[in-house]
């Protein structure tokens, strides 16, 4: 077993941390600041361009020294040498975790059952530089010679997710081709997609590790269907490329073998946009602008491993997890990022975190009595504030948020981008001082109002405050910052892994639905008759079959 196997509830470390949470569990924010006017420098981590502020968490220093002390008696130190050097982490899978290798520069090393996978990294990663250089440069054409003008993304998961929220992250660096993304399963989402295609200036990229996922095959050959209808046999191999392992499926599809992208298996899905998988960021950005992105994803690699951990983004955030997860039962986190641009981020997150942690198995095959993976939500503020910030405020639940903001706007319009950001401060200042009763009842008298009216509306216009925010400020979103951004999430949920000793790798929680889906869908197809069935499902399958 590469990663040790200790349960956080049985350490030292979590009995004091337990002794301190009744300590200070009723301690207010308003009072933290007050006794303390070096908080805010003291909570805040400032590395490269980024701005870390923790200071509006419920912590003290002392919380973080014990967070940490948990940290290094579960050995976390070790595990990420273990998770960086291409050790057998994923054991369940027997796999190592190496996304990371994908953006360390040629002059890494890192091994895998005794071999160097750089210099093949880096070679995958020069056959998707020529490739996106041949397609936006107009080299790379259409079967009947015209200029490529859409790429569509045909995939689902990490295969989807991670690209069209890179892309969509970075529309403001996009080049000139059109980029769509095709995931589910639903034959109306590809039809909306397609339908107002050129199927002659058209590129599918079909990402499927073992080309047999279900949704992306199925996908793939209706619009493979749908080309075929205008196009001869032979234009395939110009107008599709896969990202895949399975060579002889991709080439019986129509895809020439040098237009196949390969990945290798300690690649999980839904941390491979910096893989093969990443071609249509690629694509729609540059080759430069995908290269940037992993630049910015290894500088917070390297942070990651070299930062001590009181000083060290993602560690301090997933140390905080726990610390709200373990300790107050918080359910969820929000995630507020305050750029329209990063509209699909916490969409992104939802997936590397809640497949990654949600486990109730320790790493010893045991149940675990504690909580596990948290709940990630969020929209970009604005927009939020407008829609569920009243039960963050006001609400019975307690709901840790991550505002996550830019100095620079991309566009330079400041006076939207100052009314933006006030937002963004205003609210975390909010959330954590409140509105107490004299500070209500002084606003309401200066409003004319009788006593009567002053005793009805008082209750309902207090705001107890004390509500955990983190405030993430990055100089401007750019390839290189997404890069960080998107790698400090990945860190934290390896180090939420490590600390719940739980495999964060596997996700076999996924198959079960997949495996009924496959004979549920010869019922739906042959008639076939089945009894296995609960009286539910047996009653809604029928229900479909005979209306439909």
């Amino acid at each position: 077993m590469a990663l040790k196997s200790t349960n956080p509830t049985t350490t030292n470390a979590w009995s004091k941390l337990q002794a301190h949470f009744e300590d200070i569990k009723t301690e207010h924010l308003r009072d933290l600041f007050s006794s303390n006017e070096k908080r805010a420098d003291e909570l805040t981590i400032k590395w490269d361009d980024f701005y870390a502020d923790f200071s509006k968490n419920r912590i003290t220093k002392e919380t973080l020294n014990l967070l940490v002390e948990l940290a290094n008696e579960v050995d976390l130190k070790d595990a990420i040498s273990k998770y960086f050097e291409g050790e057998i982490i994923n054991a369940t899978e027997g796999r190592a975790v190496l996304h990371t290798a994908l953006r360390a520069p040629k002059k890494a090393k890192v091994l895998v059952g005794g071999e160097d996978v750089i210099p093949e990294v880096h070679a995958v990663k020069k056959k998707i530089e020529d490739f996106t250089n041949a397609v936006v440069n107009g080299i790379h054409k259409g079967y009947t010679g015209k200029n490529i003008t859409d790429i569509v993304n045909i995939g689902i998961g990490g295969s989807d997710l991670g690209p069209a929220m890179v892309v969509d992250s970075l529309q403001f660096y996009k080049n000139h081709l059109n980029t769509h993304f095709v995931s589910n399963v639903d034959g109306d989402h590809h039809k909306e997609i397609i339908k107002n295609l050129n199927p002659e200036t058209t590129l599918f990229v079909i990402v499927s590790k073992t080309f047999t996922t279900q949704e992306t095959l199925s996908n793939a050959n209706s619009i493979r269907a749908w080309f075929l209808e205008s196009q001869p046999e032979e234009a395939v191999s110009n107008h599709f490329v896969a990202v895949s392992t399975n060579v002889d499926s991709v080439k019986a599809f129509g895809i020439a073998e040098e237009n196949i992208f390969p990945m290798k298996d300690w690649v999980g899905g839904r941390f491979s946009l910096w893989s093969a998988v990443g071609l249509s960021i690629s694509l729609a950005l540059g080759y430069q602008n995908f290269e940037s992105l992993l630049e910015g994803a290894y500088k917070m690699d390297e942070h990651f491993k070299t930062a001590d951990f009181n000083a060290n983004i993602p560690v301090t955030s997933a140390l905080l997890t726990v610390w709200y997860n373990n300790f107050f039962k918080v359910e969820s986190e929000a995630v507020i990022p305050y750029t329209q641009y990063l509209n699909q981020f916490a969409t992104y997150l939802q997936q590397g975190i809640m497949e990654s942690n949600g486990k109730s198995v320790d790493r010893s095959g045991n149940k675990v009595d504690y909580q596990t993976g948290t709940i990630i939500w969020g929209e970009p503020g604005t927009n939020s504030q407008h829609a569920f910030f009243q039960l963050i405020h006001q609400g019975t639940k307690l709901i840790p948020a991550d505002f996550i903001g830019f100095i620079e706007s991309l566009y330079g319009n400041k006076d939207h981008h100052d009314k933006l950001m006030s937002n963004y401060f205003a609210q975390t200042e909010a959330l954590m001082n409140g509105k107490t009763e004299t500070e209500v009842l002084q606003e309401l008298n200066s409003q004319n109002l009788s006593q009567e009216e002053i005793d009805v509306l008082l209750p309902f216009k207090i705001f107890d405050g004390n509500k955990p925010t983190t405030s993430l400020l990055i100089k401007k979103l750019s390839p290189e910052s997404l890069g960080k951004l998107i790698a400090m999430y990945e860190h934290k949920i390896f180090v939420q892994g490590i600390i719940w000793n739980i495999y964060s790798y596997d996700q076999f929680g996924v198959e079960l639905g997949k495996q009924l889906a496959k004979s549920i869908l010869k019922e739906l197809q042959n008639d076939a008759i089945s009894s296995h069935h609960d009286a539910s499902t047996q009653n809604l399958v029928d229900f479909y079959k005979k209306n439909c």
